[in-house]
């Protein structure tokens, strides 16, 4: 991997912790800055999501007392110049699921344009 692929994979990782960060998730706008706008999510309820409704359910409630989504396992890889594949296992309330996304780089940093999260045990 080049300089550059591991400096991409790094800002991508940072970009799924601040994602996963109960603040962020606290501030609608907070996670605009970090979502493409043709973003698309199918969760791990089976769902299918786009950034508007994602930002519906953020902001909403008192995160101080969220337990944080414990996360390991993460890789990346560059996928083309300025796409970035993230894996990676999360727990969280006793669910766990394995996690995939896609992040693209955007005149504005880089940005998820899609996330998946398979349920597992």
């Amino acid at each position: 991997m080049t300089v550059e692929d591991e400096q991409a994979v790094q800002a991508a990782v940072d970009g799924e912790l601040r994602l996963l960060d109960p603040g962020v998730r606290a501030s609608a706008a907070r996670v605009q800055e970090l979502l493409e706008p043709e973003f698309v999510e199918f969760g791990a309820s089976g769902r299918r999501r786009d950034a508007g409704s994602v930002l519906d359910v953020t902001g909403s409630g008192d995160v101080s007392a969220e337990p944080p989504v414990e996360v390991t396992r993460m890789s990346g890889t560059v996928l083309a110049p300025g796409v970035v594949h993230l894996v990676h296992f999360s727990g969280h309330r006793g669910r766990k699921a394995w996690r995939s996304s896609l992040w693209r780089l955007t005149g504005t940093g880089r940005r998820m344009y899609f996330h998946q999260a398979t349920p597992t045990d």
